[in-house]
């Protein structure tokens, strides 16, 4: 089952964690702090972000990223999945109930 890390705007990062959850997309967003440095358009940026880590199913992925896209303000939104090769069963049990 996937976690999925994306990065966002901080003033957008609530309402794109809440529609997941709303949407039954994910299970659970963490939100977390971050300063980024990029390259964009030939020049260094450094920016303050939000991280949201999205717990969903493999059923779920697909669709998530459709609606992460359809929400975020960037033209080219970070969106990365993890996967887990080891994970706590019953975390497990709460995220496949929790997502539809």
């Amino acid at each position: 089952m996937p976690t999925v890390y994306i990065t966002a705007p901080p003033e957008d990062a609530p309402s794109i964690a809440e529609t997941l959850l709303e949407e039954r997309l994910a299970a659970c967003v963490n939100e977390l702090s971050a300063t980024s440095t990029y390259r964009w358009e030939g020049e260094v940026h450094r920016d303050e972000e939000a991280v949201l880590l999205a717990k969903t199913t493999d059923d779920a992925y697909d669709e998530l990223v459709d609606r992460v896209r359809e929400l975020h303000p960037y033209d080219v939104p970070c969106i990365e999945r993890f996967d887990e090769a080891d994970v706590l069963e019953s975390f497990a049990d709460w995220r496949a109930d929790s997502v539809e």
